[in-house]
């Protein structure tokens, strides 16, 4: 759904030079015309307007001098940097522009008629005057001649097997002998000149040439290939024209044929047979086609037609059409018309072989044009909800509209169409925001139409619907009406006689009456901006006056012209990338240079074919597209594989060569962030990018609604509902409050409907009537609840583009689903309690803890009371609908603890249970105690904390069958509740719970629980037990115990406190209730608690203790301080030194590894090396997974057992490293631990004067601790903590290296054993040593 829009016109007129040009050529690297006449060869600089040089043939004889002489073509050589012409005498000519040397290569004594080079320039074929062809090489040396008149079909003839002919099929009325009628060929069009065309495939492999046949006086095309075979030959085809032209993709040949209605473009298959056709616009013999010519891209199809009779009192004219194609549809999208006489007349013209949208025409009075074209959608320019998203489609005399936001019709369709007298060439909408829908056209008799919406007193004989309201069906849509039909006035023109058919481009509709347009000077590089108005006329006729009230020119050629509908900027773009601001609305318009935020003018590296204005972060930008798929931001480069773009209110929608459609908020958006976000290998989250089809282009985006229409290449159309914009939509309903549409949009698309909630939680709860009352629809609400859930999907889903305000954390518990559900009930209750009844109970079904038996009663009464509402629900159905949210057996069973048997039976009637099964057990119940029955229903649905409670009120003789259960079910704490402390039930379950603690080995517990009901026999046994001494003797005080019984149980505690090496405690047991002190002076001893024993031994006087016990002890003591710390050293620095040879074996090994492997760099493939460290590194990975495939299903703390033992300290195990890390972090620890033993034996030591035995252990302490503290450096080694950590990586690494490493690390430190090479923390503020000693 795009047109043709004019880029720019480059054109130069009266070149002095003689004769009349003939035909042209293209230099596409000097970027220069080569034009041949009667006299010679004449090369003109199109950009300077200047003739560069100019090459005579008659002097040199190639020419005669009458001027009846022919140049037949020309071709630019790059190879040869010549240029081959050939003259129609025969002549073939190589003419070198910069020496200016003239060279025949050739001659023809019968003369030339047509000159055709291949694509690739490797093949010249000549059409000579006796009817051959030759084909030459390009250094013109002759491969072969044929004639060009073949009687065979060629290589490619089709074989029959007689299935399909005519002779077999069925022919009606005209009877059996109509298949042996042979059919009649009409001779060639009046018209034709007879002359052979030849057009080639743009491979190169093959040709087509169309002559007219001797025999029967008709036109056939004839194919060869590049070795000149002659593959095929057309099918008769009356009234076939000379015109041909061979699509560059090389699926079809054009050509023309004249019809008895009409004239068609034709076109056939490689193999000579039709293949579609398109009539052109046209009676018969109206017009002859003189030439066809694709584009290089074969997208657009040029048809060069010329006036075969008119009126005595009209000129003739030719006409230049450029045609398109899509969904199968010929679409007419510029018509050129130019005058058939005098210096107007078209000679030639042809497209740019390297720009594919560059046209070069060439007229008979020495006027050159240059036209550039580029495709562009017009669509409507508002962004209100009154827009319609129309999109005009250019087609010939007609407009073909289509109205997206009322139907999608897809292409060659359309809601309707406009049409005018002449070839529309631009179409424009009208910027104005409340005006959108009016369009304004532009067509080939430069004449503005503009159709204007709204209420017309007659119907429109201009505007016909198309795709909709037939058949009886009626059509809501308001049709625009031709409101003027304006010529255009202009001031005063240089030149009378005006070549250029197309004098005006960008035509843009800015205000009421107010058009701008840019025209191209054709003297110099200038462009001019008209600013049209409407003329007042005191006539009121069909045509009104537009009127020029203001010209700007413009230093540089405008290349395009963009305005922001909101802003009312307008910003021109020059061929050199300059963007200007188009200053119209100023008492003196003028021009000035668009400059960024900066203050810096803006100008685009390359000239961009698409331009748009946006607000971007709060500043208007310029935003261009170029045709290699470059997106700019005023001067910044965001994307370059960008294949079309759209701005819509705030947003950029974007579709790129990775088939995705991405979707950007230009609000508080810049530039580094749209460049990120684009350029980003990473996926953007789900709400910016979408995936689209391959290929896919954007049409239009619905104003105020969610829809992005997509384009394929093929034509056909795509309706997506981007997720941005779906978003971004539902956001703002929901800020004003349009719940309605916001539910809709959201139910159709699949958003997730706690979008409604999250949005604004305090907006949703403060209107939640509204929301009711908006919604209007019991199903729609249940679907509301349905959807709930605690989940905030502002932070998971959907998170806003931009980030909001913070917003208060919700309670540990949520609590939204619960909160919402009571507000939406709340309100239904006081809007219609009957109408929402079945949303009301699917509130209470929905929360966190579904209230089952408040929905049962409310159903319950419901079936007891009709309403008098006629939108109430009935009991059943409210029943019937409850079924559907919840299970019907869970229903049952919540409906039976409700103990309410008239709704047990209801509910039992809806479900599937059989009356046999349930009524005997209903019945059963019904004879029961109320509490009892209570509790059999509790047990029964294995609510067994209710059932205790019932049971407990039935009276003593049913606490056996309480206490089992209690017992059963674990239900101490909640029995101990239902009982008195006082009572023997309450001692009883006691007594039960503290067994239940024993059996799980929970004995302080048990005894506690014992002590607590009275049992304190239970509770000293228990206490015993687990060693707790405090809580033994405070229950033995409350048995009253004798002096001899609390001595022997403090024996017994302080046994039991010996084996836990709890000396101090065992010693205060027996001091304290057993009067043995000297024995507990023994334990402290044992304990080496000295100062606490020197307490004792002189509370009670016995000053003997210290000569016997204490200071014999205190000397032990020293020594085996002294051995142990001997052996401490001795044992750190074997391990020590053995470390270090074992470090030094290692990079031993390693560099013997790398040495082995440079040699084997030097000696084997890089291919080879990745190969065998592959096999390598998966053979040594399924060994160790296969070994390893036990020890994994061990526990964790067996898994770290397992790898412990591992570590050997034997010498060249592979582990010993490890095993020695771990043996000397355990030394130093060890040492650390003695601090505080060693002061305190100091201390004593000092005390008992033994000065040289104190200060020889202090003195070997403190060797032992520094030794430790000097090697600390040496074992942990930084180097060995990277080593452990990072694998070998670099640039001289390769992947045998890196993969010894990886399994050296593998086999040295597993992950387990990763803290070993953390060195030991020595804390040196820990206070040991003894001053006095020193």
């Amino acid at each position: 759904m795009r047109n043709l829009k004019l880029l720019r016109t480059r054109e130069f007129r009266n070149i002095q030079a003689p004769g009349k040009p003939q035909c042209f050529s293209l230099r596409t690297e000097q970027g220069t015309v080569l034009i041949g006449s009667e006299r010679g060869l004449l090369e003109v600089v199109p950009a300077t307007r200047e003739v560069r040089n100019e090459v005579p043939l008659v002097a040199e004889g190639f020419l005669p001098e009458d001027g009846s002489g022919c140049v037949v073509g020309i071709q630019d050589l790059l190879d040869q940097e010549s240029v081959c012409v050939a003259t129609a005498s025969g002549d073939v000519i190589l003419c070198n522009l910069n020496t200016h040397q003239l060279e025949c290569v050739g001659s023809v004594a019968s003369g030339i008629s047509v000159m055709s080079w291949s694509p690739d320039q490797e093949l010249l074929l000549l059409a000579t005057g006796q009817q051959t062809l030759i084909m030459m090489t390009k250094d013109f040396e002759p491969i072969m001649e044929k004639q060009i008149h073949q009687g065979d079909f060629g290589e490619s003839k089709f074989v029959t097997v007689g299935w399909g002919q005519k002779e077999t099929q069925f022919h009606g009325s005209e009877g059996r002998q109509a298949a042996f009628q042979m059919p009649m060929l009409e001779p060639a069009l009046p018209w034709d000149d007879h002359r052979p065309r030849v057009t080639w495939r743009g491979d190169g492999q093959f040709f087509a040439v169309s002559v007219v046949c001797p025999e029967t006086g008709a036109r056939k095309v004839r194919v060869w290939n590049r070795e000149f075979a002659l593959q095929s030959t057309s099918e008769p085809v009356a009234g076939l024209g000379p015109a041909l032209a061979w699509k560059p993709s090389g699926s079809l040949i054009a050509s023309s044929q004249d019809k008895p209605n009409q004239q068609d473009i034709v076109f056939f298959e490689k193999n000579g047979l039709l293949h579609g056709q398109f009539p052109l616009p046209f009676i018969k013999d109206e017009v002859k086609v003189n030439d066809l010519l694709w584009n290089a891209d074969s997208t657009v199809l040029a048809v060069w037609l010329e006036d075969l009779q008119r009126e005595e009192n009209s000129a003739p004219k030719t006409y230049v059409q450029l045609w398109t194609v899509g969904n199968y549809h010929w679409y007419l999208k510029q018509c050129l018309p130019f005058s058939a006489c005098g210096k107007s007349k078209i000679v030639s013209l042809m497209w740019d072989p390297v720009t594919p949208y560059r046209l070069h025409i060439l007229c008979q009075g020495w006027h050159y044009l240059c036209y550039d074209w580029h495709w562009t959608t017009d669509r409507s320019l508002g962004d209100s909800s009154s827009d319609m998203a129309n999109v005009a489609v250019i087609d010939g005399h007609r407009v073909l509209v289509t109205v997206f936001r009322q139907s999608v019709v897809p292409p060659p369709m359309y809601t309707y169409r406009l049409l005018l007298p002449q070839p529309v060439n631009q179409v424009t909408f009208s910027a104005h925001p409340q005006k959108s829908n009016d369009l304004a056209v532009l067509d080939a008799s430069n004449q503005i139409s503009v159709y204007k919406c709204g209420d017309s007193p007659s119907a429109d004989p201009t505007v016909k619907l198309g795709a909709v309201g037939e058949s009886g069906f009626t059509v809501s849509l308001g049709t625009p009406h031709l409101e003027k039909r304006y010529e255009i006035q202009f001031e005063s023109s240089e030149d009378q006689e005006e070549v250029n058919p197309l004098k005006l481009s960008f035509l843009t509709w800015i205000q009421e009456d107010v058009f701008l347009a840019v025209s191209h000077s054709h003297a110099s590089p200038r462009s001019v901006i008209h600013h049209l108005t409407v003329a007042s006329s005191e006539t009121d006729g069909e045509l009104g006056q537009l009127t020029v009230s203001s010209s700007v020119t413009v230093d540089g050629v405008i290349i395009s012209l963009c305005c922001n509908s909101k802003t009312k900027s307008v910003a021109l773009q020059l061929a050199g990338g300059q963007i200007l601001k188009y200053l119209w609305e100023s008492p003196s318009v003028a021009v000035e240079p668009w400059k960024n935020p900066g203050g810096v003018p803006v100008r685009f590296p390359y000239p961009c074919k698409q331009t748009e204005l946006a607000v971007v972060g709060g500043e208007e930008c310029v935003l261009g597209l170029t045709d290699r798929c470059r997106l700019f931001i005023n001067d910044n480069e965001v994307a370059s594989n960008i294949t079309s773009f759209a701005v819509y209110d705030e947003f950029l929608l974007l579709t790129t060569h990775s088939h995705t459609c991405q979707c950007f908020c230009l609000r508080d958006a810049s530039f580094k962030t749209l460049q990120a976000s684009l350029s980003s290998s990473d996926a953007p989250n789900g709400e910016i990018l979408r995936k689209v089809e391959r290929g896919s282009r954007i049409v239009t985006v619905m104003p105020q609604d969610t829809k992005l229409v997509l384009q394929m290449p093929r034509g056909n159309l795509e309706v997506v509902h981007h997720r941005a914009l779906v978003l971004a939509q539902i956001r703002k309903w929901l800020d004003k409050l349009m719940f309605k549409e916001a539910f809709e949009c959201m139910r159709k698309l699949r958003i997730n409907l706690n979008l409604i909630h999250d949005h604004n939680p305090k907006v949703f709860l403060e209107n939640v009537e509204d929301f009711v009352k908006q919604i209007d629809s019991v199903n729609h609400i249940n679907l509301f609840f349905t959807e709930l859930k605690e989940e905030d999907v502002t932070e998971t889903m959907y998170p806003p583009p931009v980030p909001g305000p913070e917003r208060p954390p919700r309670g540990p518990n949520g609590g939204k689903v619960d909160l919402v559900c009571d507000a939406m009930r709340a309100a239904m209750e006081s809007i219609s309690p009957h109408k929402y009844l079945l949303s009301i109970l699917t509130s209470h079904v929905k929360k966190s803890t579904p209230e089952l038996e408040v929905v049962l009663q409310k159903i319950h009464e419901l079936q007891g009371s009709a309403p008098p509402d006629p939108d109430a629900v009935s009991a059943e159905e409210a029943l019937k609908y409850l079924l559907l949210l919840v299970d019907v057996n869970e229903l049952y069973d919540h409906s039976l603890g409700t103990y309410n048997f008239d709704l047990v039976l209801m509910v039992a009637e809806k479900s599937q249970k059989d009356p046999k099964e349930y009524l005997p057990f209903l019945n059963t119940l019904k004879k029961m105690e109320t509490n009892y029955q209570r509790f059999t229903i509790d047990k029964h649905l294995k609510r067994y904390e209710k059932a205790i409670g019932h049971l407990s009120k039935c009276g003593p003789e049913y606490f056996p069958e309480c206490l089992n259960l209690i017992k059963d079910k674990n239900l101490y704490n909640e029995a101990l509740k239902l009982y008195p402390p006082s009572s023997q039930q309450y001692k009883d379950v006691s007594i039960a719970y503290g067994e239940h603690l024993l059996q799980e080995h929970r004995h302080e517990a048990a005894g506690l629980v014992f002590a607590r009901c009275g049992a304190h026999e239970k509770a000293l046994d228990t206490f015993l037990a687990a060693g707790s001494w405090q809580q033994a003797l405070c229950v033995a005080a409350q048995l009253s115990l004798s002096q001899d019984q609390l001595a022997g149980l403090g024996r017994v505690l302080a046994g039991k406190l010996v084996e836990q090496r709890k000396h101090s405690e065992a010693a205060t047991v027996l001091e304290q209730y057993t009067q043995d002190y000297e024995e507990a002076v023994l334990l402290l001893l044992e304990g080496a608690a000295w100062e606490e024993a020197l307490r004792l031994v002189y509370k009670y006087n016995r000053l003997d203790i210290i000569e016997t016990n204490i200071k014999p002890s205190i000397l032990e003591a020293q020594k085996n301080y002294m051995a142990l710390l001997d052996s401490q050293t001795t044992t750190f620095s074997r391990h020590k030194k053995r470390l270090l040879v074992v470090r030094e074996l290692k990079e031993q090994v390693q560099q013997r590894v790398h040495l082995d492997d440079d040699v084997a760099r030097a000696q084997e493939s890089d291919l080879f090396s990745e190969t065998s460290s592959v096999m390598s590194g998966s053979n040594m990975s399924g060994k160790y997974s296969h070994s390893n495939s036990r020890t994994s299903a061990r526990s964790s703390k067996n898994r770290r057992k397992a790898e412990r033992k591992k570590h050997s300290l034997k010498e060249g195990s592979p582990m010993e490293e490890l095993a020695l890390l771990e043996a000397l972090a355990e030394v130093v620890q060890s040492a650390e631990k003695l601090k505080d033993e060693i002061r305190c034996i100091l201390k004593v030591l000092f005390l008992f004067e033994f000065d040289e035995q104190g200060r020889e252990l202090q003195k070997a302490f403190e060797d032992t601790l520094q030794l430790m503290e000097r090697s600390l450096p040496e074992i942990w080694t930084l180097r060995h903590q990277q080593d452990s950590a990072t694998p070998v990586l670099g640039p001289t690494s390769t992947a045998n290296s890196i993969m010894a490493s990886y399994q050296q690390q593998k086999t040295s430190a597993p992950v387990l054993d990763a803290e070993l090479f953390i060195p030991p923390k020595i804390n040196k503020r820990t206070q040991w040593k003894l001053s006095l000693l020193e």
